[in-house]
């Protein structure tokens, strides 16, 4: 008998459009001798089951179910093809969990703390993992700019400190430019997070549970045309994703036994994609992304792709982990 499946996507974030997307290729892709798969549209004004013909069906929240023709239906797992809020951020976690729903991410815990950048790399600097200088600015805090830049240098990047897909991002080259850079982060976030910059190779890392094991799939160098990899790069072309990258042994050696460490130190399942730039032969890391684009353009596909992993293959897993 099928399994039946819940893709949710869309969520609450302006990522929404790129987890559509995602979300559509799970849908697409799944194996449908196994799987009965329902897209889930998660607005904040709707949650929705959307059938072929675009005609939406409320969700019961109280249970996850739907209503269809008289007949309710529940699920035997859930898909999470959110990016950011709330899929992202360990709010669908906690739900499904409370639900006794299996779904395909990391549990909520974890989510919340790869979602916040500064807890993540707080959690992890005493396991060794080497990350940029940083300095935490919350709303509403006054601040002095000399500080911060005596701190983190010229140029620097600020970040909405709980975001994704580079929105709310700026690299900051002069002192005049700085406190306009805060205040774009802050229509992100009410937190911020500032980093010196780290002048090297940039690499993305996933690392995936695969037949019950932590799996680092082949790496991927990313070059931007841009001053670095923003929203252009990311998702309009202005970059070159390199699968697998130009590294020297080493460097592939060193970044794959730091991505696999931070991926077990956390107890993570499901996906994830982490991003190292590498200073003086050493990776440091940016961030870790837990429910990173599934598109067939997105780095993490073209990573299983390298390793003969099909999206189906890829998808299947997934739900398979989950339903252990």
């Amino acid at each position: 008998m099928k399994k039946n499946i819940a893709i949710i996507m869309g969520g609450y974030s302006n990522e929404y459009k790129i987890s559509l997307a995602s979300g559509n290729v799970v849908y697409e892709t799944l194996d449908t001798n196994k799987y009965q798969a329902y897209r889930i549209h998660i607005f904040k004004d709707k949650w929705v089951y959307v059938d072929n013909e675009n005609i939406e069906f409320p969700i019961d929240k109280n249970d996850f179910s739907i209503h269809i023709d008289g007949l309710k239906i529940t699920f035997d797992c859930v898909f999470n093809a959110i990016h950011g809020s709330p899929g992202e951020d360990g709010y669908m976690q906690g739900y499904f969990e409370l639900l006794n729903i299996p779904h395909t991410s990391c549990n909520m815990y974890q989510a919340g703390v790869t979602f916040n950048k500064r807890d993540l790399l707080s959690i992890l600097k005493p396991y060794g993992i080497k990350t940029a200088e940083s300095y935490h600015l919350n709303l509403g805090e006054s601040y002095n700019e000399d500080t911060i830049i005596g701190k983190v240098g010229l140029p620097c990047f600020v970040k909405a400190n709980k975001a994704g897909s580079s929105f709310g991002v700026s690299k900051v080259h002069e002192k005049e430019k700085l406190k306009q850079a805060i205040d774009v982060a802050f229509q992100e976030d009410n937190e911020i997070i500032i980093e010196s910059f780290l002048d090297g190779i940039e690499v993305s890392v996933g690392v995936i549970t695969y037949k019950g094991k932590s799996k680092v799939l082949p790496i991927t160098e990313i070059v931007s045309e841009n001053d670095f990899f923003d929203y252009e790069a990311k998702y309009l072309g202005k970059s070159l994703e390199i699968t697998p990258a130009r590294l020297t042994k080493e460097q592939e050696v060193k970044v794959t036994h730091v991505a696999k460490k931070i991926y077990e130190v956390l107890k993570m399942k499901g996906f994830s994609r982490s991003e190292f730039i590498f200073k003086e032969g050493e990776p440091h890391l940016l961030e870790m992304n837990t429910v990173p684009g599934l598109t067939r353009e997105s780095i993490l596909p073209q990573q299983a792709a390298a390793a003969n992993i099909s999206l189906t293959d890829l998808f299947d897993n997934a739900i398979e982990e989950a339903l252990k």
